[in-house]
């Protein structure tokens, strides 16, 4: 599955903002998380709303924006209706599709580009993992839209018992950067759609860059 690579004036767009502490940093990988787990959170709160209907009849393009503190608290303000991802120290907001070419000025000066989270060699695990592909060098923000995309073409596709119990069990989301000779590996057992990038950021069209694993256990 790949995203469109030019997006139409008239389509809509998701944002997901991702809270940034420089004083007190999450995680890249509870980032990532958080950032996923946002945007479909913000899609199951009202799946049958026609927004969401056309959104995703189109290439379901999402915007990851980062937020100091103090703004984050204003997109709340903004969206109080919307819940809140957090994954440990990271916290992220899903909004409804909105026309890319018209967003509301809070969102549209939040930056997109840049965005980094500190590494670390504590791994997040859970049964849905999303599988990066480490190689490719992305960055948080670029990662964590992939890691969106991977999620949310996994659960248009999963059993319905499975999406049901990951959501009783409050949605864990585990986050693997693997080397390319791992992630093509792994990419056999892949549980939802691979996801290729249309190429208008950061990397190459047409790259692989994320896809759901799913453990037994």
């Amino acid at each position: 599955m790949s995203e469109h690579t030019e997006r139409e004036p008239d389509e809509l767009v998701q944002p997901i903002i991702l809270r940034i502490d420089k004083e007190d940093p999450s995680t890249e990988d509870e980032g990532i998380s958080a950032v996923a787990r946002a945007a479909v959170i913000a899609y199951l709160q009202d799946p049958q709303n026609d927004e969401w209907q056309v959104w995703a009849s189109q290439a379901f393009a999402k915007s990851v924006r980062r937020a100091n503190p103090k703004m984050f608290a204003k997109v709340l303000e903004l969206f109080p209706e919307q819940m809140i991802s957090e994954v440990g120290k990271a916290q992220a907001v899903g909004l409804p599709p909105l026309p890319a070419a018209d967003l509301p000025k809070l969102i549209a000066k939040l930056q997109v580009s840049g965005t980094e989270l500190p590494k670390s060699d504590e791994v997040l695990v859970a049964h849905v993992n999303i599988v990066l592909n480490k190689s490719l060098e992305m960055s948080t923000g670029k990662a964590a839209a992939q890691a969106a995309h991977a999620l949310f073409a996994w659960l248009t596709e999963a059993q319905p018992e499975l999406i049901e119990n990951w959501l009783k069990s409050h949605a864990p989301v585990g986050i693997k950067q693997l080397p390319r000779a791992e992630f093509d590996k792994l990419r056999a057992k892949a549980s939802g759609p691979v996801i290729q990038d249309a190429g208008r950021t950061e990397i190459e069209p047409g790259s692989t860059t994320a896809f759901v694993h799913c453990t037994d256990s």
